[in-house]
């Protein structure tokens, strides 16, 4: 059997999150579908909008044959290390290839890029030094860096759409782990990453979706761009607890965690730099919301998304110390398979380069262990009582 894998959030799985599936399978030629899914905390620095079990079910009944977590410390990193962490678990879970969804739609102008960026290392990272010297972003400045490497050249990436930079950092993460795992790309249909729901078309935003539904729409009225196990799923965790998770509603603990710790504590968590803990004490001690709160904090040095994931280490207690602990995954954890994905495990067992874990008693390691606080840290944010359901909830099998 041969598998595909990819690297995924599902936050929450929509329309076209099915068409990435379906289109990685038929791409790829591959038996089954192995999905690397974030746990409860995400890249963009949010608490998942429900949880991994949530997430890992709506996957499943889409036609996923396996979900293995993306642990916390790849999940909140940004797009290199995020990239790093699935590339590594889908080359240790022995898929033969892996799939993304892009804005180019083709593989070659990654190839290029990567080629390019490659052979021109040492004047790239000069661009990006001198880039940032002048106080822009940095994202910003690897984007500037990039295009003066690039000139004139079309048959390069687009690295200025988040698909494409994602699926850049795919490719570098493979070449430098030394994998021979095949890259793959389908074209991103519908909506933007960042588009608001439009009427009539049925492929939104994971981003739209979650908006309108903190605006005021029921689960039921964007039916029109979930599959209907999705919205089943959904209508669960709402009626678990009530709401589907985000900033604003983990903010007072949050907030209370900013105020106790204060500007010399806060500079030990991981990504806080630059003096930006002093701006996060004050900005803490005034805002009344999260998004007054941020935005009190955003600006063309720190985006908002790199804010969200210090927020983020902030809130879990993460630090520096723990960041520049972790080299590689330890192990593979199991949230959930099909049959097909058993059959999977059953023949490929002595070539899995990692062990399989399917319970978190059984994580003893420490990046195992972070992701049994995160999930505490996640259920706690969401007002749940049930602070030990990772260690109450098995693998989802799908018969």
């Amino acid at each position: 059997m041969e598998a595909v894998g990819i690297i995924v959030e599902y936050n929450p799985f929509h329309n076209g999150h099915l068409h990435h599936a379906q289109q990685a399978r038929k791409e790829s030629g591959a038996d089954i579908v192995i999905a690397a899914m974030s746990g409860q905390f995400l890249q963009r620095g949010e608490p998942a909008f429900a949880d991994k079990w949530a997430r890992t079910e709506m996957a499943l009944d889409a036609g996923i044959d396996m979900v293995i977590e993306l642990p916390y410390v790849y999940a909140t990193a940004q797009a290199a290390d995020f990239a790093k962490g699935g590339i590594a678990l889908l080359d240790a879970i022995g898929c033969s290839s892996f799939c993304f969804g892009s804005e180019q739609g083709a593989i070659e102008p990654f190839l290029n890029s990567h080629q390019l960026l490659t052979e021109h290392a040492v004047e790239y990272q000069q661009l990006i030094h001198e880039a940032v010297q002048t106080g822009i972003s940095y994202p910003k400045a690897l984007n500037n860096a990039y295009l003066s490497l690039v000139g004139n050249g079309t048959d390069f990436a687009d690295l200025t759409q988040p698909n494409n930079i994602l699926g850049f950092h795919y490719l570098e993460a493979a070449q430098k782990l030394g994998s021979s795992i095949t890259p793959l790309t389908i074209q991103r249909i519908g909506a933007n990453y960042h588009d608001p729901i439009q009427a009539g078309l049925p492929i939104a935003s994971a981003t739209g979706i979650r908006d309108a539904f903190f605006k005021g729409d029921s689960v039921e009225e964007l039916s029109a761009y979930m599959p209907k196990t999705s919205i089943a799923s959904l209508k669960k965790v709402e009626k678990e607890y009530g709401t589907f998770a985000s900033w604003e509603q983990f903010y007072p603990l949050l907030r209370f965690t900013v105020l106790r710790e204060g500007p010399k504590r806060l500079k030990q968590y991981a990504e806080v730099t630059e003096g930006i803990e002093n701006l996060i004490y004050q900005s803490a001690k005034t805002a009344d919301s999260f998004e007054a709160f941020i935005s009190l904090i955003k600006s063309k040095r720190f985006t908002r998304t790199r804010i969200q994931r210090m927020l983020t280490h902030i809130y879990t207690g993460f630090t520096w110390q723990l960041l520049r602990s972790f080299e590689a995954p330890a192990y593979i954890r199991l949230l959930g398979m099909s049959e097909a994905g058993r059959s999977y495990l059953n023949l490929q067992k002595k070539n899995i380069k990692l062990p399989v874990v399917s319970r978190a008693a059984e994580l003893d390691d420490p990046m195992g262990k972070l992701d049994i606080h995160a999930t505490a840290m996640y259920l706690q944010g969401i007002g749940s009582t049930e602070l030990k359901k990772e260690f109450t909830t098995p693998p989802i099998y799908r018969g």
